[in-house]
């Protein structure tokens, strides 16, 4: 039997480009041949072996995480293998615009801290070997 193959992960927002600089800068990702110039309603990242992308819409409401009032409906998990990687990316997501939402950076099973990107998509960023 043949499976379906993910090709990509998509996020809404109301300022596409935007948010598709603040992934790239802060994942270190390439646009798709075509996309990094000209308006288009859809951008594509490409990274290592994987797809992000991201389409443009009239609005959208932030997730009220942890609140339930707007559920997250889809979060990304990006890792780095170790605390001092996890204090780095911190400053570099803060400064790219991320809002910290939860600092468990001190979990010594997990350390993580969750944030919510420009658009208000929430992402956690964790220790993982």
């Amino acid at each position: 039997m043949t499976y379906p193959a993910l090709l990509q992960t998509v996020l809404d927002a109301m300022d596409h480009r935007g948010l598709a600089e603040f992934y790239r800068q802060l994942l270190g990702w390439r646009y798709r041949d075509g996309d990094a110039d000209g308006e288009h309603d859809w951008l594509v990242l490409i990274g290592p072996g994987q797809r992000l992308a991201f389409q443009q819409v009239e609005a959208l409401p932030p997730s009220t995480w942890p609140d339930s009032y707007v559920p997250q409906q889809l979060h990304l998990d990006l890792t780095v293998p170790d605390v001092p990687s996890l204090d780095r990316q911190h400053e570099r997501a803060l400064e790219l615009g991320a809002v910290l939402l939860l600092d468990r950076s001190d979990d010594a099973d997990e350390p993580l801290r969750v944030y919510a990107d420009p658009a208000g998509h929430p992402f956690c960023l964790f220790v993982s070997a």
